[in-house]
């Protein structure tokens, strides 16, 4: 009997040594999302070598898409709005009058044309479609310094047009008033299915995907190690990317931080956070931005996430509209430019949409949304992403040990504490509370923006924390 329980608990002892040794191993196996090698392009995958070559791209409209733009805004048909109903209900048809207006009257494409050609932009192509990206170099280098190349990912409904007011600061820091110690080569790409980029013509196309191609990009432009910021999208499509390649990676900065495996400590934090703030590690910045929980929120993610739901779902219903109307897509996009900037916009019968931007830059984004056509292709992501559920892909179930930065914005949508943070990324070097702004940072507030991610990566090369990783 006693060789028996003997047996019995050897039994017991191997397995929990089994379990042990599993849970050690396996964590050391899933520390690196696996590179994603994908076919985008049309049919079968050819058996010849992709073509690597990177080709010079200008923005280029002809007459015969200008004319039959303005034909579709002559012909535009309104809706009046409810009385004194602002923003509440949407973008406000008497202020998107005004917005049209402009557009026929006074909006100059091809002088906007030339500033987006004024960088220099490239296509390639990779996993059988074609990327576009704008490069661009310092104009000069202080003695003995060589430029960090830095990767930078927009959102939706951005483009890369968003970089260009941050792009003089970072590639040029000192002749902006800003320290000339680490001077940056940007990279901007758009995200396949977006602006200029080619969509992919296969379903799947996610994150993941989106990082692998521009983890292949980074490397084709000669780049073995590289920092990466992004917001929206891009700060998905980066975290992935550094998931995927962490040793290539010497940095990451981000201007939204989402997490979205959510813990029992998480949901905690949520009823108890306002009364014992210290217990979970919450700041009063945190607990005012957080609270009440109902209002700030759950109520504003419910108000600000219709249009996810019909993205993840249903994407080119709604697209076909939008592709085939500009008003009908301006009055989609400028929405999201209004309460992403500042919630309390909704309540402005202009949407406040001039109080950060200028139509110039709002109907150059919204341009590069039409000329391309690619509002469905780029809404069809949300689908690619979100249709599994959420917290049940593996990149979200895997932290970041890449050095990080995070800058957080007053006005996005959903504040994130560094305590939640830290949780998924466990390398945070810098998080800062910035002292206004919204959702979309390098186009509202570049040199805040530009002046956090300088200052995050002076800390890095100080110390040189990317080779502690």
């Amino acid at each position: 009997c006693s060789s028996l329980a003997g047996i019995m608990l050897l039994e017991v002892f191997l397995v929990l040594g089994a379990v042990i040794v599993y849970f050690l191993f396996s964590k050391k196996k899933e520390e690196t999302l696996p590179f994603k090698e994908g076919w985008w392009g049309k049919g079968e995958k050819p058996d010849t070598e992709e073509d690597t070559t990177i080709r010079p791209f200008k923005v280029e409209t002809t007459e015969e898409e200008l004319s039959d733009l303005f034909r579709r805004l002559d012909q535009a048909r309104f809706t009046e709005p409810l009385e004194h109903s602002c923003f509440h209900y949407g973008t406000n048809s008497v202020y998107l009058r005004k917005v049209v207006s402009y557009w026929k009257n006074q909006f100059n494409w091809k002088k906007q044309v030339e500033v987006l050609n004024k960088y220099p932009q490239f296509k390639t192509k990779i996993q059988g479609i074609d990327i576009h990206f704008v490069h661009v170099k310092p104009p000069h280098l202080p003695e003995g310094q060589s430029a960090k190349p830095l990767l930078m990912v927009h959102g939706w409904p951005g483009s890369f047009y968003e970089f260009y007011k941050i792009i003089p600061l970072l590639t040029d820091p000192a002749s902006h008033g800003l320290s000339d110690e680490h001077v940056f080569e940007v990279i901007c790409p758009s995200i396949p299915g977006y602006g200029f980029s080619e969509a992919p013509h296969k379903k799947d196309f996610n994150s993941v995907s989106a990082a692998s191609v521009f983890y292949e990009l980074m490397l084709r432009l000669g780049f073995n190690e590289f920092y990466a910021q992004g917001g929206d999208w891009g700060w998905l499509i980066c975290t992935n990317l550094a998931q995927i390649a962490p040793k290539h990676m010497k940095g990451l900065h981000l201007n939204l931080a989402s997490v979205t495996n959510m813990g029992f400590i998480h949901l905690l934090s949520i009823l108890l956070g306002r009364y014992l703030p210290g217990l979970f590690g919450f700041q009063d910045e945190d607990v005012r931005r957080m609270f009440p929980f109902l209002k700030k929120g759950l109520y504003r993610i419910l108000l600000e996430s219709g249009y996810a739901h019909i993205q993840a779902t249903k994407p080119d219903t709604v697209g076909c509209g939008l592709n085939d109307s500009p008003v009908g897509l301006a009055a989609y996009i400028l929405e999201k430019f209004s309460t992403w900037t500042d919630l309390e916009f909704h309540n402005l019968e202009d949407g406040g949409l001039e109080r950060k931007f200028n139509l110039d830059d709002l109907l150059t984004n919204i341009m590069i949304y039409w000329v391309s056509g690619c509002i469905v292709s780029s809404m069809r992501f949300y689908k690619e992403n979100l249709q599994k559920g959420i917290g049940k892909q593996k990149h979200e179930r895997l932290t970041v040990q890449v050095p990080t930065g995070i800058a957080s914005f007053p006005n996005e949508l959903v504040h994130t504490p560094q305590a939640w943070a830290q949780k998924k990324y466990t390398n945070i070097v810098s998080f800062h509370f910035m002292p206004r702004g919204g959702h979309f940072a390098a186009l509202e507030e570049p040199e805040l923006l530009a002046e956090d991610i300088l200052q995050f990566v002076g800390k890095v090369e100080k110390e040189q924390l990317w080779r502690k990783k």
